[in-house]
């Protein structure tokens, strides 16, 4: 934990507001009855104490302001209000943020800091979970991003709803953040499961920023989120070699040679900046997966992006990419992939972690994209596990790239072919670019820049 995790709600709201611009949303009227729902004896003293130390009448400070130029809807915790804990008046709070934030069409930022459901109004406390997660789905619904913030503690219903259902979630480093809070969870446990780091490690947070860093973080996010286009994608222009290869083994050995631009120098051409997306939400991190958001230095759009980097992609990997296909097509960001795999992982643990409802997920998530998609194959196109990433009828391929319906050497074996029939083998499929363009598996070979 640091200082500026446990920020007061309004401290909070100044570090990442522009200066002057927040302005606070009225407080929906209501009242408790005496000592509240369930006249819990010395909950209406609990609160006055709280409201006196703090200077706020809930446990959330709800408002708008502009983050790095972009008006947003801030919904702001105050952890010195009764451990910022979820009662039906701030559940009353936050239903009326989400709701001008859909009136007035505004990417929504909690910043968390909270220990869970108020206990002083029993199941009245717990079900504004309910609440506020229909408040979330409703926003999602009619395309507006919204962008979590976790600070210290971030723990119970709070992280399971406006924490963990956000569409990108940043996390300041040494924050608590889980579940069960410290005071709840199995005297055994690891309390590294329970950080910031930890659940970045675990694929359920995007981002772990410092503090310092914060404000520019948010404010790029907000910017990426809320700029819509129609237009596809540009296709990237080729890095590699422009010349094409004579036979299918030259196309394979062209593209697995270590020197042959990877995922990280196409990304690095194509975009100006960007913001990574990562992990699967299910316990999972794939390094072989690249994605997220970045601004085109083509023409300066807002581009959603899923890059393999050569590597045989894991069931966590197709999974985090799956989530950025469909949070792009919600808020009608276009989407590139960059295919470059030998296949999906094939062994015990990814057949454990799910690798066939994983791809099949991607392939349905891509299939089913309501914005267009782009694709350039960049190395290695390994059968389905490449296929999963590529864009129906829009692919392209690189000079020094290949798809196969199987590896080559692979082929050969499984026909019973002496090993040095490969070679033939790979004529024979058919894998370089231009059989690709050919027989209309992809639409053309990209080109370098002008």
């Amino acid at each position: 934990m640091t200082d500026a995790t446990r920020l007061s709600a309004r401290d909070a709201l100044a570090r990442v507001a522009d200066p002057g611009t927040f302005g606070e949303l009225p407080a929906p009227e209501g009242k408790y009855g005496p000592d509240g729902p369930l006249s819990w004896e010395g909950y209406d003293a609990a609160r006055a104490r709280a409201a006196a130390r703090t200077g706020e009448a809930e446990s959330v400070v709800c408002g708008t302001a502009s983050v790095g130029g972009t008006r947003a809807v801030l919904v702001s915790f105050e952890f010195g209000f009764l451990g910022g804990s979820l009662g039906e008046r701030a559940g009353d709070r936050i239903e009326a943020a989400y709701t001008y934030a859909r009136e007035h069409r505004l990417p929504v930022v909690p910043l968390v800091a909270t220990g869970g459901s108020r206990m002083q109004e029993g199941m009245r406390a717990l079900v504004q979970l309910q609440r506020v997660a229909r408040q979330s789905v409703l926003n999602r619904e009619a395309g507006l991003p919204q962008v979590a913030v976790l600070r210290d503690p971030t723990t119970g219903g709070g992280w399971a709803t406006l924490g963990a259902g956000a569409d990108v979630i940043l996390a300041l480093e040494g924050a608590q953040v889980g579940f069960a809070g410290s005071r709840v969870r199995p005297a055994d446990a690891d309390p590294s499961a329970y950080t910031a780091e930890g659940q970045y490690a675990a694929g359920a947070v995007d981002a772990v920023v410092r503090p310092d860093d914060l404000a520019g973080t948010l404010a790029r996010w907000l910017r990426l989120l809320t700029r819509p286009s129609d237009a596809p994608a540009p296709v990237p222009y080729a890095l590699g070699r422009g010349d094409l290869p004579a036979t299918g083994r030259e196309a394979v050995l062209r593209a697995r040679a270590p020197e042959r631009p990877r995922a990280g120098a196409y990304l690095d051409a194509y975009f100006t900046s960007r913001e990574a997306v990562s992990g699967d939400r299910c316990g999972g991190t794939d390094e072989g997966m690249l994605c997220g958001f970045g601004e085109s230095a083509r023409d300066g759009r807002t581009i959603a992006f899923a890059a393999q980097t050569g590597t045989a992609t894991r069931p966590a990997g197709y999974r985090t990419a799956a989530r950025m296909v469909r949070l792009a097509g919600r808020l009608g960001v276009p989407v590139l992939t960059l295919v470059d795999t030998p296949g999906a992982a094939n062994d015990a643990e990814a057949e454990r972690s799910g690798a066939g409802a994983a791809i099949a997920d991607l392939f349905t998530a891509l299939a089913a994209s309501p914005v267009p998609v782009t694709t350039l194959v960049v190395g290695e196109g390994g059968s389905g596990g490449a296929l999963a990433l590529a864009a129906p009828d829009r692919t392209w391929a690189t000079p020094d790239s290949y798809f196969s319906v199987i590896a080559p050497e692979l082929a050969a074996a499984i026909l019973k072919r002496a090993p040095e029939e490969t070679d033939a083998t790979a004529d024979q499929l058919q894998v370089r670019p231009q059989d690709l363009e050919d027989l209309g598996a992809v639409r053309g070979i990209a080109q370098p820049a002008p």
